[in-house]
């Protein structure tokens, strides 16, 4: 594995997502001097905390997934996440809500779930899950190490026993196929290849090999902090601060002080900060622009859908889950419109997360606080009027939940917060979408942008825009990789 040449001492972070907090806690634990620059007035990136009306709005990510890795990043200074922030398992981890009236909780425990299955679905769609989850677990164990876990300076390092394996697994064929092996029934071949979406990529055209996720939420299991997602980064970065590391919130970033491709002081708010090297934990657009530079690509990046988000706060009635998917009847068409037209979705799958299930506490007593997540196209795919279209689209999902039954009356419920793709470009995210570069080959692995830019330089990138990619864990794992890069 490369590593930055010469001195490492003195590191500046920028950007205080996860990314950034898990680089800082990983580099201080191994014994650099760490400052970390943050442009909003408190930790967390993406996942932030909006409140209104004694709502307590999570604006980011609401799934957490495989909190050890919060843990490892807090080990490296001594610190346990079960000491700062209250983690609470949800059962079920989703219910899945169909077109046809049809719905499923699906559970992490391999006996209650199988028992649902064999009760929605019959008994020979119940052996196919018990397979299933052998085959996730396997590929988990598989890619979590050589693939998902570790530094790529060339395709050459996948070459191994560890690709033989998870090329005989079926890794390198289709999501929705290897899936189809093991379950017949099109609503439970739903459950287990939605998280496709989250990589950017349609089930038919994704990688089996991303039903890593799955294993993720289906087997490892989906918990919540109280007090709500931003706890999670907050926690990290008092712990950082506690080991000694410097904060410095509202301070914009404008400029890398460069020679060559070493960076010798960071510029923020007017200030210079001095360094031995910098971990860019901000984002591609902003990565790109310090750098000065535009990623040599024989194609350009393909970006992964956007989002609409919309707040609500709606009465505290009975029958809620933490998170409900709620399928659309169109699946296939959904992927086609969003991903390939740049069309708004004609039959809507929506996520629907009402925390206060789990966390009374995050609103008032008599109200639910709900999250209502709908995929659409990112600017580069369909550059949408969000301005004059924002408004009337949410009250059009809105009026769908009702339709649906997922909420009682759109009368009933009160918008909070909205954010569109124009917000997330407004927020310094590529194509105005949240979830970075879409996971298709030429982007996963080795072929993502990589985390060491320059092998002369003393720059390195973490976050969801390099390796290994999307969502919460990966960003994790990437500002590991950032610090091993840095030892």
């Amino acid at each position: 594995m490369r590593v930055v040449r010469g001195r490492t001492d003195s590191v500046v972070v920028v950007g205080a997502g996860l990314a950034g907090l898990s680089a800082a806690l990983h580099l201080r634990g191994a014994g650099h001097e760490v400052t970390v620059l943050e442009r909003l007035p408190h930790p967390g990136g993406l996942a932030g905390r909006l409140d209104v009306g004694g709502h307590l709005v999570d604006t980011g990510p609401t799934v957490l997934t495989m909190p050890e890795l919060v843990d490892e990043a807090l080990g490296a200074v001594g610190e346990r996440l079960a000491d700062r922030v209250e983690l609470l398992p949800l059962h079920p981890a989703y219910r899945a809500c169909f077109a046809d009236g049809s719905a499923l909780d699906v559970h992490t425990s391999a006996e209650e779930m199988e028992q649902a299955v064999r009760e929605f679905a019959g008994g020979r769609e119940a052996a196919g899950y018990r397979e299933l989850r052998a085959w996730l677990t396997r590929l988990y164990e598989v890619e979590r190490d050589r693939f998902v876990g570790a530094n790529f300076d060339s395709p050459l390092d996948l070459v191994g026993r560890d690709l033989v394996a998870l090329a005989r697994l079926g890794g390198f064929g289709s999501l929705d196929r290897a899936v189809g092996r093991f379950l017949r029934d099109p609503r439970l071949r739903r459950v287990f290849t939605f998280q496709a979406l989250y990589a950017g990529v349609a089930p038919k055209h994704a990688l089996a090999a991303y039903a890593v996720i799955a294993y993720m939420d289906t087997v490892a299991g989906v918990w919540f902090p109280r007090g709500g997602m931003r706890a999670v980064p907050q926690a990290m970065a008092d712990a950082a601060a506690d080991a000694g590391v410097r904060f410095a919130y509202g301070c914009e970033v404008e400029s890398l002080e460069l020679r060559g491709d070493r960076a010798r002081a960071v510029i923020a708010s007017g200030e210079r900060f001095p360094c031995d090297a910098v971990v860019l934990a901000a984002g591609p657009a902003q990565t790109n622009r310090l750098l000065r530079r535009v990623p040599r690509r024989p194609v350009p990046v393909r970006w992964s859908p956007s989002a609409v988000v919309v707040h609500l706060s709606g009465p505290r009635v009975e029958g809620h889950a933490h998170h409900t998917i709620s399928f659309g009847d169109a699946w296939d068409r959904t992927f086609d419109e969003i991903v390939d037209r740049g069309e708004l979705m004609t039959d809507p799958s929506l996520l629907l997360t009402t925390p206060t299930v789990t966390d009374p506490g995050l609103a008032p007593a008599d109200r639910h606080l709900h999250y209502l997540l709908a995929p659409c196209p990112n600017l580069d795919a369909g550059p949408l009027d969000w301005a004059d279209l924002g408004g009337d689209y949410a009250d059009r999902l809105v009026d769908e939940l009702a339709h649906r039954k997922l909420i009682s009356s759109p009368d009933e419920v009160t918008r909070l917060s909205l954010s569109t793709p124009d917000d997330w470009a407004r927020a310094g995210q590529a194509a105005g979408t949240p979830f970075s570069a879409a996971h298709i080959f030429a982007q996963t692995g080795p072929f993502r942008p990589r985390n060491l830019p320059s092998r002369d330089g003393n720059v390195v990138l973490a976050g969801s825009g390099t390796t290994p990619g999307v969502g919460i864990p990966p960003v994790l794992i990437s500002g590991r990789l950032a610090a091993e890069r840095l030892r």
